[in-house]
């Protein structure tokens, strides 16, 4: 599933060629049908993300929902082009210059603002948001104040951050030297500041560059960030059996919460 960079992205990069166009709009597929002929002819005036969610207002005050759960999938073509239109495509939609093809995602609605409002209200804090109405580490020291839970299972919570997903946390827990089993209530708030500090900073820098970079060019024996390697742009995320980049002790993996956890025994 895509982490929460790539949503804020896809928004960024959509807003360019969408935003303030009549879009003429369709669902091949059929699933979106009414929905997609609902805002057909209407001008986009802006996209936005939170989190894996995405928001497409129009004009009329309509807003398309879009989460791209495990299989949706973006292709973004100029026009006039040559690709082809799948018959899986969900929402299709178009300006004179440029078309978006939507397929496989785990909802495509339109919903209003006060639904819109709603699904925002269940999230947690989102790193890539920059105005917040309450302190986000207060919020997630209430949110993980009575979970027993580990703090590795809870942070990929949605209603705890926004937009991490197991590539993030892994490596903000790496770099931050926590044992991804520290049960939650027991994660101080100095780390929870560092666990909210981390995700700002490496969303950001994913949100920029279109992928997920955690290494420092001195860890992975290059002088740029820019030089580093496909294969050395992470400490710890699916890196079992091999040694840390940094004290060398080998890199474990295990279940967590059913689903897989990589950390240095050492460093964290």
């Amino acid at each position: 599933m895509p982490e929460g960079h790539t949503i804020h992205r896809a928004a960024r990069l959509q807003n360019k060629r969408f935003r303030g166009h009549e879009v003429q709009s369709e669902s091949p597929q059929g699933r979106f049908a009414t929905g997609a002929a609902q805002v057909d002819g209407i001008e986009l005036s802006k996209i936005h993300a939170n989190g894996k969610h995405l928001f497409y207002e129009f004009a009329t005050g309509d807003i398309v929902h879009v989460h791209l759960g495990l299989f949706g999938k973006f292709r973004i073509r100029s026009l006039p082009t040559d690709d082809p239109i799948s018959p899986n495509c969900r929402w299709l939609f178009s300006t004179e210059t440029d078309r978006l093809h939507l397929a496989g995602p785990t909802a495509c609605e339109v919903i209003d603002a006060d639904q819109m409002d709603s699904i925002r209200d269940r999230l947690g804090p989102d790193p890539l948001v920059k105005k917040h109405p309450d302190d986000p580490v207060e919020k997630l020291a209430q949110r993980l104040s009575r979970r027993s839970i580990p703090i590795g299972a809870a942070i990929l919570d949605q209603k705890v951050i926004a937009g991490l997903g197991n590539v993030y946390r892994a490596e903000i827990l790496y770099l931050i030297g926590l044992d991804p089993f520290t049960p939650a209530k027991e994660v101080g708030e100095e780390y929870l500041a560092q666990i909210w500090a981390e995700s700002v900073r490496l969303l950001t820098l994913g949100e920029k560059a279109g992928r997920i970079v955690t290494t420092e060019p001195g860890d992975v024996g290059r002088r740029r960030r820019s030089d580093i390697k496909r294969s050395e742009r992470l400490y710890c995320y699916k890196r079992d059996g091999q040694p840390c980049r940094r004290c060398g002790d080998i890199i474990r993996t295990a279940d967590i919460d059913g689903r897989n956890i990589w950390w240095c025994p050492t460093e964290q």
